[in-house]
């Protein structure tokens, strides 16, 4: 996977879009500013965002090429974040570190997806927010019809809303739900998608 997304990542334009996701948008504008940790970060887009409002960004990818292009567009938009070059299992933050985390369109297979949904809560202060977006398994039918909406073409690599609540049980959920949505995220998210969506505090 590491090879795939840095062929993607080499790409000129910015593959997903250099505006943030919209569900992040509406949550992290309804937080106060604080430490903040994105996994999966990609190129940067929501990272950079966060940054212009005042969070404290810690972001990190497998990617390389993600990395390049992340720094890059913050120099762009003239603000500072901590990116850091790792995959999940060497993920070396410690507990209760981060006011909130963010899994926008970041997806594990089945067989590792809790353990490492569960590694992510525990970087979360009590009282502190998780916000994720992803497609869910009902999106299968709209990937076939249309390619160009993006996400996994694997079962297993797809969301359920009610599992993804056992994968964090220690949270409040305020936005817990399946939905249908228009994604417009540069090359990759393009059409009618169906996701899943998250906006909860840790207790």
């Amino acid at each position: 996977m590491k090879t795939f997304w840095d062929e993607r990542y080499q790409e000129k334009d910015y593959v997903y879009g250099a505006e943030p996701n919209l569900f992040f948008k509406e949550c992290i504008l309804q937080l106060p500013a604080g430490k903040l940790l994105l996994p999966a970060e990609g190129e940067g887009r929501n990272a950079v965002f966060a940054a212009q409002h005042g969070w404290s960004v810690t972001a990190f990818d497998q990617s390389e090429s993600g990395k390049t292009k992340a720094m890059l567009l913050a120099t762009q938009k003239s603000v500072e974040i901590t990116y850091d070059v790792l995959d999940i299992v060497h993920m070396p933050y410690p507990a209760e570190k981060f006011d909130a985390a963010a899994l926008i369109y970041v997806h594990f297979p089945d067989h590792v997806r809790q353990e490492y949904h569960r590694k992510i809560a525990d970087k979360i202060k009590q009282g502190g927010s998780l916000i994720l977006e992803a497609f869910c398994k009902n999106n299968l039918p709209y990937r076939t019809a249309n390619p160009s909406v993006g996400g996994p073409d694997q079962l297993s690599m797809l969301f359920d809303l009610e599992e993804l609540k056992q994968d964090f049980p220690g949270f409040l959920w305020e936005i817990a739900l399946e939905t249908e949505i228009y994604l417009n995220e540069g090359k990759y998210h393009q059409g009618k998608a169906m996701v899943v969506r998250l906006f909860g505090i840790k207790k």
